[in-house]
């Protein structure tokens, strides 16, 4: 039951009624048996300051963030972390009692965990990402962090992928390579991690493949498909045919949740209850249209 003692969370986003994290961290927070509730907040654009500010006077103790705000509330925050500040975007926000605020990013931490529930080690590896938006700025400084041996990333523009490669240059040997030359080929050929970032291949567009010669792929590579809808994309089932080891983006979506709920409230959650709920919603989904 909510009272007034209730501690207050939720995520904002604009549109947000899509959101499966009430749903998803509302079971986790009943399960740990903590009084909070957490509720999708739509904010209009152009009203990202004030949303924010009226968050923490009401007594919010923290919120996630969605599209399209992730890298337009950074100048709200009084702090960041050293995740949030490498990637410049932000998808959660702790609240202090004092009112002060901290930016956090827990997509890093949602991306590694996918290899980490695998066992599969990073350090000495060579990577090839697909795609250069924010979610690709995630996965290379988590592939950085855990010491790849090298990352060509590949784009359709080699502008915003040389811009993306020169942020992250002093870190590791990171380069970008239009998806039309020689060198993606050979990259893709001869990477231990291959980490699709972009929607192609995401439901309901579900036969759309991103520009990756599966035949030619290393059969000893592992697949990272960061879409979760559907379970398995073209991409994914293709690799997996070819050999190779494959994971979708479950895991990431949840175990980002997961941290998120850790930073609110100290507490781990049950993580596969958070798995069960989000496959229960996406089959609700599926159903409904």
């Amino acid at each position: 039951m909510i009272t007034g003692k209730t501690k207050l969370l939720g995520v904002i986003g604009s549109p947000i009624g899509h959101s499966l994290s009430p749903s998803i961290q509302n079971a986790a927070l009943r399960a740990a048996g903590l009084d909070y509730v957490y509720a999708a907040l739509p904010v209009r654009v152009g009203a990202l300051t004030s949303a924010v500010h009226g968050l923490r006077d009401a007594g919010y103790v923290g919120f996630n963030v969605t599209i399209p705000f992730k890298t337009e509330i950074i100048p709200l925050m009084d702090d960041l972390s050293e995740d949030a500040r490498r990637i410049q975007a932000v998808n959660a926000v702790v609240i202090g009692e004092d009112g002060r605020m901290v930016g956090h990013n827990t997509d890093v931490v949602g991306f590694l965990a996918g290899f980490v529930e695998r066992g599969i080690a990073l350090t000495g590896k060579n990577a090839a990402l697909i795609g250069a938006g924010g979610a690709a700025r995630a996965a290379l400084w988590g592939l950085l962090r855990c010491g790849v041996s090298s990352i060509v990333i590949g784009v359709r523009s080699v502008e915003k992928g040389a811009a993306l490669a020169a942020d992250f240059s002093a870190d590791g040997d990171v380069r970008a390579v239009s998806f039309d030359d020689t060198a993606w080929i050979a990259a893709c050929s001869d990477a231990d991690i291959v980490v699709q970032t972009t929607p192609l291949g995401m439901t309901p567009h579900t036969e759309e493949m991103p520009p990756v010669d599966t035949a030619a792929m290393n059969p000893a590579a592992v697949v990272y498909d960061l879409i979760y809808t559907p379970a398995e994309t073209r991409f994914l089932r293709e690799a997996r045919a070819r050999g190779c080891e494959t994971i979708n983006g479950e895991t990431m979506l949840v175990a980002q949740g997961a941290e998120a709920f850790h930073l609110w409230t100290g507490k781990r959650p049950d993580v596969e209850l958070m798995k069960r709920v989000l496959r229960e919603e996406l089959a609700r989904n599926t159903l409904r249209y």
